[in-house]
């Protein structure tokens, strides 16, 4: 096809490139990469199905929705649009500031929307209390961040809409569509004025024809409650198995084996693991999981590290540092029956930290960590919850509610991730 296409769907990200072929009048087809006659050549096209995706003229080929406004938006013959949209030519720090807004809209706004409203409403996404509450106190700050410069001006650069509100109302929407009920937009007027007079803008008022608020945020999940009355339910069933006295008999053999991880050797503990971290996921964290946890905690079963990133010189993106800890996470799945922990992300882009805490089976850390290829990227120290300031400080990387004093220095927790 010698005619540009723009790939794109119900997707948030998709609404704004739409948006400014239409408005600009642009010669490019607007396709559903998933109807039949279209999704042969747009895998492949771009195997990795990202949208929106671009393919212009001599097969030139886009991902990513800021490349793709910005080569629409200079592909408009109309100068006066494009000054408005992405500012004018001389004047740098206008442009700088709406690949700033747009910036930020696309990646922290969304990213913590979507960890926010997901387990809400995808049934594959498990519910977590604390994680949800986790991404909800980030993106709190964000729309601090927003409600600030909202106050203060009608639009976030300038005085038009440019592509920064474009990119930002859209984004705002899912909030809007699950968790911004009445309360939150009555806390929140400026945001709520300014997302209105962008949505009803030219740019994009098509993508809002059927929007409607929601009054009530959607409320969490019942099915973690039916499945810890199931989990708890199960020993019930036990004694039919442990009534047969033969079957240790038959499983004898098997003892002599070697284990699969040499935790195995240390026996079944009386903390259950399991049950902890059940409570650490469904219950508020300070006033219910950490006294249940400090309860029934045996510190002859299990020792709590301090666990700090050696090279935190070398951090620069605080999402890049907290993808860094999500992989190390992954790399110990074959710990996971034997630990539980947090590894947080402190301070801000270019001068940011690792740090957390992790309760392990036994008294030795080497055996739970080794597992992974990069666990001497860290280093650990033993902490004693006997002293306050230490078991303070475990209490602080599994809550995540109060900021760090590091090197003398307080620093916010930005980011993190929990190892269960």
């Amino acid at each position: 096809m010698s005619q540009s296409v723009l790939y794109s769907n119900f997707r948030i990200r998709s609404w704004v490139p739409r948006g400014l072929v239409k408005a600009l009048g642009l010669n490019v087809a607007i396709v559903d990469p998933y109807a039949e006659e279209a999704k042969e050549q747009f895998a492949l096209d771009f195997p990795l199905k990202k949208l929106p995706a671009f393919r212009g003229p001599r097969g030139f080929k886009l991902t990513e929705q800021m490349a793709i406004n910005h080569y629409l938006i200079n592909s408009s013959e109309n100068e006066k649009l494009k000054a408005q949209l992405l500012g004018a030519p001389t004047d740098i720090e206008t442009q700088a500031e709406i690949l700033r807004w747009e910036s930020f809209g696309n990646s922290d706004l969304i990213i913590f929307l979507v960890k926010v409203f997901q387990p809400l409403v995808v049934e594959d996404v498990p519910y977590v209390k604390r994680d949800v509450d986790a991404a909800w106190k980030t993106l709190d700050v964000i729309v601090d961040v927003f409600d600030a410069k909202l106050k203060e001006y009608t639009y976030l650069v300038g005085e038009h809409i440019t592509l920064a509100d474009l990119v930002c109302a859209a984004a705002f929407t899912r909030g809007f569509n699950y968790v911004f009920g009445s309360e939150w937009r009555k806390q929140h007027p400026a945001i709520v004025r300014w997302f209105n007079t962008v949505r009803a803008s030219d740019w994009i008022k098509d993508e809002y024809a059927d929007f409607k608020f929601i009054d009530e945020p959607v409320k969490p999940p019942q099915a973690t409650n039916k499945k810890k009355e199931k989990k708890k339910e199960t020993p019930k069933a036990a004694p039919k198995a442990a009534a047969k006295k033969e079957e240790p008999k038959e499983e004898a053999p098997t003892e002599s084996k070697k284990p699969k991880h040499p935790l195995e050797l240390l026996g079944k503990p009386t903390f259950v693991l399991d049950e902890w971290k059940r409570k650490y996921s469904n219950e508020d964290t300070r006033p219910v999981a950490l006294p249940w946890f400090w309860e029934h905690y045996n510190p002859e079963e299990y020792s709590i590290w301090k666990v700090d990133y050696k090279y935190n010189d070398e951090l620069t993106l605080t999402f890049m540092s907290n993808n860094l800890v999500g992989g190390f996470f992954n790399r110990l799945s074959a710990s996971t029956k034997y630990v539980f922990g947090c590894l947080v992300v402190y301070g801000e882009n270019n001068n940011n930290g690792i740090t957390g805490a992790v309760l392990v089976r036994g008294q030795d850390h080497v055996p739970a960590f080794d597992v992974a290829p990069d666990w001497e990227s860290y280093n650990y120290k033993k902490l004693d919850p006997s002293n306050p300031q230490e078991k303070e400080f475990i209490d602080d990387m599994w809550a995540w509610d109060k900021p760090l004093v590091v090197n003398g220095e307080t620093k916010e927790i930005v980011d993190g991730k929990v190892l269960k």
